[in-house]
């Protein structure tokens, strides 16, 4: 990867909001990255996202202050839960405490700068897509695989959002999986996030286990319980991901999340039960993320570039 992946282009500030902490940068003309900080995100309910916002509007008047010479054009800020990306709305995120919140609105307000709104996966997704394991691709899916599972979904060269409903991956359906924790049973997330490799551990063998990496460590070392946990979740992923290829066709699929971090433990496994699912099928690489932790502050980023250049050429 390049020093600056985002590259030359208008200087942005990004926000990626999460259920613990908010990580926030400034990118200066060149792509460099800036001032970057992780802040607990403020959590107050119904008024979290002003909480949020407000925090954000903070740190843009601290880059301020302690880089006078990049100005920001504009703000890219990226959401957990269901987001509706055309309206700039949170829709609904459970661990946060919202519904229907104007986020893109609302920061246009405090920041006092355009403001590019999207949601936290899709926004990593992007980076992956312009600059990372799916560049020069036109059909690709991004998936994010750590407490939760998710994607993005990239289609003629164009991101599929459907209103902020697709890329729910991890919600889709898996014989007699276990409950979900949105209240579903079967869901893939279940069975094949790196939270519910350690859960399932945990309630199976008695003994807790500290994510997924030390499931993936006992059953290295010989445990059989360990073993059938770890084979059930890429089993299961593999038919996430076999279904995804029969509707999308994608030239790529890129595994990014704490659980991609595993290397040939997951992927070898992972394209032999790919093997045996596919026939005449497209078959895509199946590749992990090149950009790193960083990823959905760089797809923030890109968006609100994209809202600059929108702007100047309308």
């Amino acid at each position: 990867m390049p020093p600056h992946p985002l590259g030359p282009g208008a200087a942005v500030v990004a926000f990626d909001v999460g259920g613990t902490d908010t990580k926030s940068a400034l990118f200066a003309g060149d792509g460099t990255m800036l001032g970057l900080t992780r802040t607990p995100t403020p959590l107050a309910g119904a008024e979290t996202p002003s909480a949020v916002l407000a925090l954000a509007a903070e740190i843009t008047a601290r880059y301020a202050r302690e880089f006078p010479a990049v100005a920001p054009r504009a703000a890219g800020i990226i959401v957990p839960g269901l987001v509706d990306d055309e309206n700039g709305i949170g829709v609904f995120a459970a661990n946060l405490g919202w519904r229907d919140a104007p986020f893109r609105d609302l920061g246009v307000e405090l920041l006092g700068l355009p403001v590019a709104f999207g949601h936290d996966v899709r926004g990593a997704g992007e980076a992956e897509f312009r600059l990372g394991a799916a560049r020069g691709t036109q059909d690709a899916a991004v998936l994010v695989i750590g407490t939760g599972l998710a994607g993005a979904f990239f289609v003629d060269g164009r991101p599929h959002i459907a209103g902020g409903y697709a890329g729910e991956i991890g919600h889709s359906i898996v014989a007699d999986g276990p409950d979900c924790s949105c209240g579903g049973r079967g869901h893939l997330e279940a069975i094949a996030s790196a939270g519910a490799i350690a859960r399932r551990y945990a309630e199976r063998s008695g003994t807790p286990a500290e994510g997924a990496r030390a499931v993936l460590q006992r059953a290295q070392a010989g445990d059989p319980l360990a073993q059938a946990v770890w084979d059930e979740a890429v089993h299961a992923l593999a038919l996430g991901i076999a279904q995804v290829i029969t509707i999308i066709a994608p030239e790529v699929v890129v595994l990014g999340g704490g659980l991609a971090q595993a290397g040939p433990a997951l992927f070898e496994p992972l394209e032999a039960a790919l093997d045996g699912m596919l026939t005449f099928h497209r078959r895509p690489r199946i590749v992990a993320a090149q950009i790193g932790e960083n990823a959905g502050l760089i797809g923030a980023a890109l968006r609100a570039r994209d809202l600059v250049q929108t702007e100047h050429t309308a």
